[in-house]
């Protein structure tokens, strides 16, 4: 395992490059196979760089004046042969690092993929999915550019230096000092890059990674934006992005634009004192023109891996830069107990052969107010307001002291008004969120102590916004591991998703479109009805399952549903008080707290807010009756909403 680096915004600095190189190289210890191939090949083609000035020499110095054309023949066969495994060493060298970083790049986005499922759905819900996609693709393309051009190679790099600077001072020591003269002004300049072009690259993954995400949202809410008439606003909200995004990549070209011909200019400085220190020294013959023809390709290709360097430096930069994403979402702590149990399936077995008994006691929750992974709003652009001094913490309660038990073969309703925290329950359940005060019991045992794929396995949940993934039928049901064909046919069959999936073109092969387009919204609920089915639960969680189905298939459902859950613990979220008349309990919950209790003869017999939410729904209240979903239990009158002469509830905060 590999030290886990403390994310930047939990230090409230950078994290060091040192860290981030050290955690970076963690991932090649695998592949030292193919970096040592890389860097035996880096330094024979460095070596081999050497032979050409060399035999360069030899034909000027010996070969010519002693008009020797068997000498220049073999040493331009040579040359051509040396030039071949050049071509071998630089082709085997590509192959080599392109495979590692690919090796490399695999590893991390499954590590990424893998962490990702594995956050509370809280991460979500602050974090925009475009900037996770930028993490999870850019950021690591990123990182295979820096091993495969640019961590070995930048090796061979050093090498190269290493070996041309040790022939040019074995062959004149006067000559190497005059090439070497400019190298402290390269140094300064190569450092001055490199201090701005850090910085560049980190625009250019902020803005890039507020580009994704807006541009993800836009297209998932498209209707939402074509039914407004807001194409243009968007357009120039996209524009704003846009520019934000070219003036980072602009910044960084104009530092490129600045480096490359000062380097150019520094390697023609270190041309012209080589020429005057090499005139001097062959008119006192101290060498031979052929030292100076040695030299001058000497030089050239001395700066050019000096200048590689600096452009290896700037891919490490831009990795740094992404890394520091990356590990800062990989640093996120992840939800407690998603590791897989090894006796999962035993335990799933016992707690359903034994029935769920559900308690929640003394429960007390509210959203705590938190930041993404690295939001970087644009200047001007809006974001989340601070709560101000009105909104105190007792006003952020979105549950408060809720308590109650369901038992096996009990049907426990949950209705009011929106806001009333009817959904935050369930997600409680499901350990979406934790609460703040209190605890969950599920039979006696506090569900933070029951691993998460146990959990989740022994419940089923049926949610009013379907989700189908862009799957075929059949792995859209077949969520469940281990499930048969068999089993699939009997759980569509008992809810009449048969019907529905004999119709569509390839059956239980046919392709559903992303979000589970190309059905209609009823359809997608019976086939998440079956899938619920499927699970064979023993914890039945119904989020108005049938708001979207006709009245003959919610009779058939609701038959199948009296049978599915018949000795099973089920929960209902009721918005039509019709659908759950014969549960076994109704809370009625208002702004968090549970204000009434009992079955449904009971609350219209009390002719408390139950009865007034009841004759609401029938439609036989008058404009001058105030509803009881606008009136506080402490008889505080709120303001609701009128549609035609009736009084409707103001929306709370939604759940």
């Amino acid at each position: 395992m590999r030290p886990p680096v403390p994310s930047a915004a939990a230090e409230g600095r950078r994290t060091p490059d040192g860290r981030l190189a050290a955690r970076l190289f963690g991932y090649v210890r695998p592949w030292r196979g193919l970096v040592l191939l890389a860097l035996g090949l880096i330094v024979g083609q460095s070596l081999l760089q050497l032979v050409g000035p060399l035999l360069t020499r030899w034909v000027i110095d010996t070969a010519l004046p002693a008009r020797d054309a068997d000498g220049v023949l073999i040493a331009a066969l040579a040359f051509a042969g040396v030039l071949v495994l050049q071509f071998a060493a630089t082709y085997g060298q590509t192959v080599a690092t392109a495979l590692l970083g690919q090796r490399v790049m695999r590893q991390l986005r499954a590590e990424l993929f893998a962490h990702l499922q594995r956050l509370p759905v809280a991460f979500f819900d602050r974090t925009p999915v475009g900037r996770l996609v930028t993490r999870s693709t850019n950021d690591v393309e990123s990182l295979n550019e820096l091993f495969t051009s640019g961590v070995v190679a930048g090796l061979g790099d050093l090498v190269t230096l290493g070996a041309i600077g040790v022939v040019m001072v074995s062959i004149d020591p006067w000559l190497a000092l005059a090439a070497f003269a400019v190298i402290p002004l390269v140094v300064l300049v190569s450092r001055a890059f490199q201090s701005h072009v850090r910085s560049s690259y980190r625009d250019i993954r902020a803005a890039l990674a507020r580009l994704n995400a807006f541009v993800q949202e836009r297209f998932a809410g498209v209707r939402v934006v074509q039914l407004f008439g807001r194409e243009a606003r968007e357009r120039g909200r996209f524009a704003q992005l846009n520019d934000a995004h070219l003036d980072a990549h602009l910044r960084s070209i104009r530092v490129y634009a600045l480096y490359f011909p000062a380097i150019e200019f520094l390697t023609t400085l270190a041309l012209a004192s080589l020429l005057l220190t090499s005139g001097v020294r062959v008119a006192d013959d101290a060498i031979t023109v052929g030292t100076v023809a040695a030299f001058l390709q000497l030089v050239r290709r001395f700066f050019q891996p000096l200048q590689d360097l600096s452009e290896k430096y700037n891919i490490l930069q831009a990795a740094m830069a992404a890394a520091e994403r990356m590990f800062d979402l990989l640093d996120t702590p992840a939800s407690d107990g998603t590791a897989p149990t090894a006796d999962r399936a035993a335990r799933v077995a016992a707690i359903r052969a034994a029935g769920v008994t559900i308690a929640f006691e003394d429960v007390w929750f509210r959203y705590e107010r938190a930041t993404g992974v690295h939001a970087d709003p644009l200047p001007g652009e809006p974001t989340a307001p601070s709560p101000g001094p009105a909104a105190t913490a007792e006003a952020q309660w979105v549950l408060r002291g809720i308590s109650f038990i369901a038992a096996p073969g009990d049907t426990l309703a949950l209705v009011g008004h929106t806001g009333a925290g009817k959904s935050t329950i369930v997600n409680l359940l499901l350990r979406f969120y934790e609460p703040q005060r209190g605890r969950i019991l599920l039979n006696g045992e506090d569900i933070r102590a029951v691993p998460l794929d146990v959990l989740r396995s022994v419940i089923g949940y049926v949610q009013q916004d379907i989700f189908l993934f862009a799957d075929d039928v059949a792995s859209n049901l077949r969520l469940s591991s281990g499930r048969s064909d068999a089993d699939l046919e009997a759980a569509a069959a008992r809810v009449g998703a048969d019907r529905i999936i004999a119709r569509l073109s390839g059956g239980w092969q046919h392709v559903l479109s992303e979000r589970g387009a190309g059905v209609s919204v009823g359809e997608r609920q019976l086939l998440a009805f079956a899938r619920a089915v499927v699970a064979d639960p023993a914890l039945l969680v119904l989020d108005e399952a049938t708001s979207a189905v006709d009245s003959a298939v919610e009779a058939d459902i609701q038959r199948a549903v009296a049978t599915l859950m018949a000795g099973r613990t089920t929960i209902a979220i009721a918005h039509r008080l019709s659908t759950i008349q014969g549960a076994t309990e109704i809370l009625v919950l208002h702004h968090g707290e549970i204000v009434e209790r009992g079955d449904h003869r009971a609350l219209l017999a009390a002719g408390g807010l139950y009865e007034r939410l009841s004759r609401l729904e029938r439609g036989r209240i008058d404009g001058s009756e105030t509803d009881a979903a606008a009136t506080s239990p402490s008889g505080e009158v709120r303001p609701g909403l009128v549609i035609g002469t009736k009084r409707l509830p103001t929306p709370a905060t939604p759940t």
